[in-house]
């Protein structure tokens, strides 16, 4: 069977630190004025009175029905066999669909190639090695847990048992995997 790669971001665990966003850039050489990472930082007060920080991991959400391929005049952007939502610079014509379709704003055109791109859960570099990807192997506090969600014994397949979790924009049947730990002091907002 092949893999499906997904990730899971646990707000219980994430600082806010930006190590995630830092090890990114370093390792797909990402341009300061753009990003495929960022983690956005929101005080929020909870029902019972108290204050507390949201994170937010802004990223590719890596759909399973994907607006963002489906729009693609040119097949550039397109879907490996693991699942992974991919760009091939080379037959894009620019016109920039893909990023509208994208509910999860998550592309940007890359100042240098004038092509869409985002996170790939570093598949060009890491994955082909079969490392993690970037973000999750700097992780302070462990909140990132990426893994095969065809492997019933991987670590991504454990932690989606023991936890609750709930997807971005889910009512738009996009079916995103990347699953979020909700924090445990607020209720579930997507």
């Amino acid at each position: 069977m092949a893999k499906k790669y997904g990730m899971i971001h646990d707000n219980n665990l994430c600082i806010g630190c930006q190590a995630c966003n830092v090890a990114c850039r370093s390792e797909n050489k990402i341009p300061e004025s753009v990003y495929r990472l960022q983690v956005w930082v929101k005080q929020e007060e909870y029902p019972n009175g108290s204050l507390g920080y949201e994170y937010h991991r802004q990223s590719c959400v890596q759909c399973e029905n994907t607006p963002c391929v489906s729009v693609c005049p040119t097949k550039a952007s397109h879907v490996n066999e693991e699942g992974i939502v991919l760009v091939d610079v080379d037959l894009c014509v620019g016109c920039l669909y893909c990023v509208a379709a994208c509910p999860y704003q998550a592309r940007y055109v890359h100042p240098v190639t004038k092509a869409p791109d985002k996170c790939t859960f570093c598949h060009e570099s890491r994955l082909s090695r079969g490392e993690e990807p970037a973000c999750v192997t700097v992780c302070p506090t462990d909140a990132l847990t990426f893994g095969d969600l065809n492997d019933p014994k991987s670590k991504i397949n454990k932690m989606l048992s023991e936890k609750v979790t709930y997807r971005q924009k889910e009512k738009l049947g996009t079916s995103p995997k990347m699953f979020i730990v909700p924090n445990h002091k607020g209720g579930i907002n997507s």
